[in-house]
């Protein structure tokens, strides 16, 4: 099917159901492909199959009118199986038809079977190998970027998204908020006059957290080279982490673990010149809100999920930087401090040589530069 346009339902597509029980970064990767087939099917309502924590993503995107809380499948570890609970959605689906279902959770093994049994006009998605459970569906590569791959599929369907961008509005006001929690304190040993940066040690699988004794080194060395102002992120369960960090850093350190719900914490990303982050979805709300980012990887590949824009966000492999032979599992434990630091001072001063040449543009501008 890769160079030929998949045949859609005759008609107008009026129902689109997109399957992805997934968490954050995962979400974040396929809002390029949601802007696209929203503006491919500008009239038809789109309903993600998700997690049920995902209705505090969808609530701020355009493309997505609702969420379906995902009722478990037999094969699928994101929320238990249970036969009567998901029999009754699947009847529930069945008895207003879909028009469109996209299979958006992975290589399709467990996951087309799901999706056909939603039982819509039209159903596209990944197979490994022959498998004619969906209407369409392309050879699933396990290497290629997230992105990519799901702009690829719902290309298949005339839907080409306008960009890569990563989507994830916030509001004036927690841009206020955000700016009230990162503005300098009054004690002028914590005000330092320099960068804010953020480092967030938290990742779901403890294989992708780089130790907390290296970030908290990589911070007060930041500090001491740059001026910079650390800012410890995180969720409600990262909270021992970055107590961790803060315990072993010999500077201040703000800590809002467990302080920012998703928008509050896009938002205060957004505020930061910084922000070095294991492989996890804080690497991709970096991504979305256009802030610098130095992101660690380890068991998970860059080549898949690293962000798209190089020139703002590096990648550092530590499988690439450690003793060969190493278990992926244990690369990030192992990865040393000095390349870390190395890329977080590349940013910081590719950060502040953007910083002078606005101001000099400025200056121009204003007649206030002598030349």
């Amino acid at each position: 099917m890769p160079g030929a346009m998949m045949a859609l339902p005759e008609g107008a597509v009026r129902r689109i159901a997109v399957f992805r029980a997934l968490f954050l970064g995962d979400l974040l990767c396929a809002t390029p492909a949601f802007r696209a087939l929203r503006q491919r099917f500008p009239e038809a309502e789109i309903a993600l199959i998700g997690l049920p924590w995902a209705q505090e993503l969808v609530g701020r995107l355009p493309t997505i009118d609702r969420l379906l809380p995902f009722p478990g499948y037999p094969g699928l570890a994101e929320v238990p199986a249970d036969e009567s609970r998901t029999a009754t959605f699947l009847r529930e689906a069945r008895a207003t038809p879909i028009d469109l279902a996209l299979q958006m959770h992975g290589d399709g093994n467990v996951s087309n079977g799901f999706v056909a049994a939603l039982g819509a006009r039209v159903s596209l998605g990944y197979r490994r190998g022959p498998d004619a459970r969906l209407t369409g569906s392309l050879p699933w590569d396990p290497v290629e970027h997230e992105t990519t791959r799901w702009t690829r599929l719902v290309a298949q369907i005339g839907a080409r998204p306008d960009s890569a961008r990563l989507d994830l509005p916030v509001s004036a006001a927690e841009r206020e908020r955000a700016g009230a929690l990162l503005a300098p304190p009054e004690d002028r040993e914590i005000a330092r006059p320099g960068p804010l940066v953020g480092l967030h040690p938290g990742a779901k699988d403890a294989a992708r957290r780089w130790p907390p004794d290296r970030f908290a080194a990589l911070g007060d060395r930041l500090a001491a080279r740059h001026g910079a102002r650390i800012v410890l992120t995180g969720g409600e369960g990262d909270r021992a982490l970055t107590a961790a960090v803060r315990a072993a850093m010999r500077v201040p350190a703000l800590d809002l673990a467990g302080r920012t719900d998703l928008g509050l914490f896009a938002a205060v990303v957004g505020g930061l010149d910084l922000l070095v982050t294991n492989d996890t979805g804080a690497s991709h709300v970096a991504a979305a809100a256009g802030t610098r980012s130095v992101v660690l990887f380890g068991p998970s590949r860059p080549r898949q999920w690293a962000p798209l824009d190089g020139r703002k966000h590096t990648a550092i492999d530590a499988l690439a930087l450690v003793a060969p032979g190493t278990a992926p599992a244990d690369a990030l434990r192992l990865l040393p401090l000095d390349p870390v630091l190395a890329a977080a001072d590349v940013a910081l001063e590719s950060r502040q040589s953007a910083v002078g040449s606005r101001q000099r543009v400025g200056q121009r501008a204003s007649g206030s530069l002598n030349w």
